[in-house]
């Protein structure tokens, strides 16, 4: 491709099916993208200043449908994701000294967004919806814009 934009570069043809890729799959559109991209760097930094990296890389690598019953042990055996805004918010308190870390988020913007995530109160309102198809349908129809 370099080539292609670049007809005065030379032919190049380097074998990447050895490479390992990165994938995002947690942001929409309503991320500010210089804060995502900038948590991602952090991320990066974070695991590759992280002396137990490649046990945690094994522990937490997945080669199986954990979806099928089958493979139910090894889903148990993963941590899951915050499932509201205020477990994102007591997340990022534990972990905001990798993200304050050189200066790349100010503790008053950590503390801004923690404030924001807590703002919203919704630790139990998976469960006190989950069996209230209107309230869902209503959250979606106020909150959902970016799909």
């Amino acid at each position: 491709m370099c080539r292609i934009a670049n007809p005065l570069e030379p032919a190049s043809n380097f074998d990447t099916t050895q490479k390992q890729t990165v994938e995002m799959r947690s942001p929409d559109g309503s991320a500010d993208i210089y804060q995502l991209l900038a948590g991602l760097c952090v991320a990066c930094r974070h695991g590759f200043e992280m002396e137990n990296a490649l046990e945690l890389a094994a522990k937490t690598y997945v080669d199986v449908n954990i979806h099928d019953a089958a493979n139910a042990a090894r889903l148990n055996e993963l941590d899951c994701l915050p499932d509201s805004c205020v477990a994102s918010a007591d997340c990022l308190e534990k972990l905001r000294g990798a993200f304050e870390k050189k200066g790349v988020f100010s503790a008053h913007m950590i503390d801004g967004i923690i404030a924001q995530l807590r703002s919203f109160n919704d630790r139990t309102l998976r469960h006190d919806i989950e069996h209230d198809p209107k309230r869902t349908s209503q959250l979606v129809n106020e909150y959902f814009q970016c799909g």
